[in-house]
């Protein structure tokens, strides 16, 4: 899921959101290394495995980086944290607030400061992140001089050259100290490789000794500074999606009552999100009419859930019955057709036709088999959509009136 939203300055951001495709568990606010983006390959490897653990993964691109607006070279370390900041609070609202924060290098550093001003995140976790903000310094040196004769000056340290302006240097010399990291009030998780000839393991000791618990410390023993090795990437998500389940509550989208389902916009074609008071599925159309592909069609979900009543009133039978059936298998189908071509008719109204077909895994008898026919049209679902319920639809706060 692709979307731009704005920060306090009013630059547009480009945004990125991982989706699960079943059930988030909780939402992370992904912070890149230094004048590197949201598409770092390492980057795109965590949110896509940390998607797949049911973790819903925002990463963007700090103001003047990627496809953002803004100017780096007017950018800072401060401007940083004030991204993160504007990107937690200006989240669909069918996304959940972040409760998990990770920062890869200075973003580490940034998501440590960012921490502090995001009441809903309750973990944060660090990848090969220097204690201080400052101790990126060191990158500025060759290019120090010019900065400060002319204002800015071109630094080539990531996938092309971005321009460095004053307010970068000067605005790290603010960040000299760990103490901040003491009063966190976050469980965390630092993650470094002793390899790392960019950030020394140094900076994770620094991190982990200023922190108060819970905090815990993982090595990432053969990664480089990037983790531009797949498994390594892979890895760290693994880690961070079972160290962080216990501070990713489900959550419950605003439905209090069994029986409410909530619909809510992911973008402005098909990308949807429906909740129940525990669970929260995606809803798209696939890439032929326009969609992402990111989750079944509405009409998948009415065969599902026609298919899943059907197979759960079966067992229920068989299972009062004593039954040897085995596996039950529910398969559906919805189509069109003509009205004349079902019943002869010339008239060019098609009817819907929903069709099942049940199979068991191990043979049974003739009368079983019409028993379990006559049982699957009894499935709540079923006697449902024969019933020609009735649908009503008011405005939000306005009561039916009948």
């Amino acid at each position: 899921m692709k979307l731009t939203l704005q920060n306090r300055k009013g630059h547009a951001l480009a945004v990125t959101i991982d989706l699960p495709s079943q059930g988030i568990k909780g939402t992370a606010l992904f912070a890149h290394c230094f004048t590197c983006g949201k598409d770092l390959r390492s980057s795109r490897i965590i949110a896509q495995a940390l998607s797949k653990a049911g973790i819903a993964v925002v990463r963007f691109d700090f103001s003047g980086l990627g496809a953002s607006e803004g100017d780096f070279a007017l950018s800072s370390f401060t401007s940083n944290i004030d991204d993160l900041v504007d990107i937690a609070g200006a989240l669909p609202d069918a996304i959940p607030e972040p409760a998990l924060l990770i920062g890869h290098s200075l973003g580490g550093a940034a998501v440590l400061a960012a921490a502090h001003h995001i009441a809903s995140v309750k973990a944060v976790v660090t990848l090969c992140a220097p204690s201080v903000a400052a101790h990126v310094k060191h990158l500025l040196n060759g290019v120090r001089e010019t900065i400060q004769r002319e204002g800015v000056a071109p630094l080539n340290i990531g996938l092309k050259p971005v321009m460095v302006g004053k307010s970068l240097l000067e605005d790290l010399d603010k960040y000299t100290s760990t103490e901040r990291i003491g009063s966190l009030k976050k469980a965390l998780l630092v993650m470094h490789s002793p390899l790392d000839t960019i950030v020394s393991i140094d900076e994770a000791s620094a991190i982990y000794t200023a922190a108060k618990h819970p905090k815990s410390f993982v090595s990432l023993d053969h990664a480089d500074h990037m983790l531009s090795k797949s498994s390594d990437a892979e890895y760290a998500a693994n880690i961070i999606a079972a160290w962080s389940s216990q501070y990713l509550p489900a959550i419950d989208e605003k439905c209090i009552e069994e029986g409410r389902v909530f619909i809510n916009e992911l973008d402005n074609k098909f990308l949807r999100s429906m909740s129940t008071p525990s669970h929260t599925l995606i809803a798209d159309e696939p890439h032929s009419v326009g969609g992402e592909n990111a989750g079944p069609t509405p009409y998948d979900l009415l065969l599902m859930a026609l298919g899943s009543c059907t197979s759960m009133t079966l067992r229920m039978y068989v299972n009062r019955k004593g039954w040897d059936t085995g596996e039950i298998k529910v398969e559906l189908e919805h189509k069109r057709t003509h009205q004349q071509d079902a019943e002869n008719k010339s008239n060019e109204t098609k009817l819907e036709i929903l069709s099942r077909t049940i199979t068991t895994e191990k043979n049974i008898t003739d009368e079983q088999k019409e028993a379990l026919l006559r049982i699957a049209d009894r499935c709540p679902v079923h006697r449902t959509l024969e019933n020609h319920p009735q649908i009503d639809t008011l405005w939000h706060g306005e009561e039916l009136i009948s």
